[in-house]
């Protein structure tokens, strides 16, 4: 529990510093800004008599599942000095961090109004269907073509995973109290499941692919367990400051793969890369052209790239699923009136409930495969031959 709560700290601390602009406590009052569609894109100004506005359902989709430099919560409609409806998103801003010619820039995403306003040489471009994000553009208001500055801003991703991480570090922090006060009696509460979790990645996971070594590698693995299942599970919550997609991210998924990678080949022992360039029992002719060799060098880069997959697109595509069964109501409302809207509503919410509970599984499953998987790697890669084992 110690060197898990060590490693969770690690992780916390190595994420970005989030930054605060020095007159952002003079504009605090443009955290809830400009007129923006979920797209990012200026609302349609209309009268009631007006057309309704077409929804665009890729937009609000993906819009969900991308990261941002905001966190988006939810819209609202308001009426401007001609009594004309607008409507104006209700976001948390987070820190914009840039680096342009060597000059470092900080500052609020809400100086962007939702991408309605430049500042200081800066635009923010995109959302919806679009990649997000933040180019350079001169006084008259052009984008220069061929220079974007580096962003190393807190987008909402990089904020879930601090608030996730702070979470299961005060989650864990209180089960070692509780141990500490109760001693040796049995566990009660937050104990009980925390202990059945930690029993399941090593008796279950660990235990059967790593064997005499499993005490070695079990902080990183309960580590990738429970970071992975909290992530889903925050994911499926819609309330702040929950529901951000975190493992939904590829690049989130891509460093858990990553940092797997590195474990197995650096831990590897020789005969892990004897067996592949010197397969055992491949004829004589295919070690001369060297097929199999190429093909086990090809799945160790192979191994971490199917990890990365794996969980990016089953948590990805329970969203969108989700998403799409609530979108399809506004979109029959819009074409055929409120009550086709009304009567489609109750099928598309009995099923986003089922999806809903299906994903609750999903998340315990995907934590398990990729935390199983990892120990598989690494299980090959630090296994003795028989002969040495005897």
């Amino acid at each position: 529990m110690k060197k898990l709560g060590i490693l969770l700290a690690m992780f916390f601390f190595l994420a970005p510093l989030m930054a605060q602009d020095e007159n952002s406590s003079a504009n605090g009052n443009e955290a809830v800004a400009a007129t923006a569609t979920v797209n990012d894109e200026p609302a349609a100004v209309a009268s009631d008599e007006e057309e309704k506005e077409e929804v665009q359902a890729g937009g609000i989709i993906i819009g969900h599942v991308t990261d941002a430099h905001s966190w988006h919560l939810f819209d609202i409609n308001k009426k401007d000095e001609n009594g004309n409806k607008v409507e104006h998103a209700v976001a948390i801003p987070l820190p914009v961090i840039l680096i342009n010619d060597g000059k470092l820039d900080l500052f609020m995403s809400s100086k962007f109004h939702h991408g309605h306003a430049d500042y200081k040489g800066y635009r923010l471009v995109g959302g919806g269907l679009e990649k997000e994000q933040i180019v350079c553009v001169d006084e008259a208001g052009n984008v220069i073509e061929g220079k974007s500055p580096i962003d190393l801003s807190i987008t909402k991703t990089s904020a879930a995973i601090m608030i996730a991480v702070a979470l299961l570090i005060v989650l864990l922090l209180v089960v070692r109290n509780q141990y500490a006060k109760r001693g040796n009696r049995e566990p009660h509460g937050l104990q009980t499941l925390v202990e059945l979790l930690i029993c399941h990645v090593r008796d279950d996971i660990a235990g059967p692919m790593l064997g005499e070594k499993t005490e070695k590698f079990l902080p990183y693995l309960l580590t990738l367990f429970f970071f992975i299942i909290f992530c889903n599970v925050l994911g499926l919550i819609p309330i702040f400051p929950a529901g951000a997609n975190i493992t939904g991210n590829i690049a989130v998924t891509a460093i858990l793969a990553l940092i797997t990678f590195f474990i197995t080949n650096i831990k590897g022992n020789k005969h892990y890369w004897k067996d592949i360039f010197n397969t055992p029992g491949v004829p004589a002719w295919l070690k001369i052209f060297p097929l199999m060799p190429l093909v086990e060098v090809v799945g160790v880069f192979t191994k971490p790239i199917v990890l990365m997959i794996r969980l990016f697109a089953n948590m990805t595509a329970g969203h969108i699923v989700i998403l799409g069964f609530v979108v399809i109501i506004f979109i029959l409302s819009n074409l055929f009136g409120a009550v086709m809207g009304g009567a489609v509503s109750v099928v598309s919410v009995l099923f986003s409930v089922f999806i809903s509970l299906l994903e609750c599984l999903v998340a315990y499953i995907q934590a398990y495969v990729f935390t199983m998987l990892s120990a598989l790697y690494i299980g090959m890669a630090i296994e003795e031959p028989e002969h040495v084992a005897e």
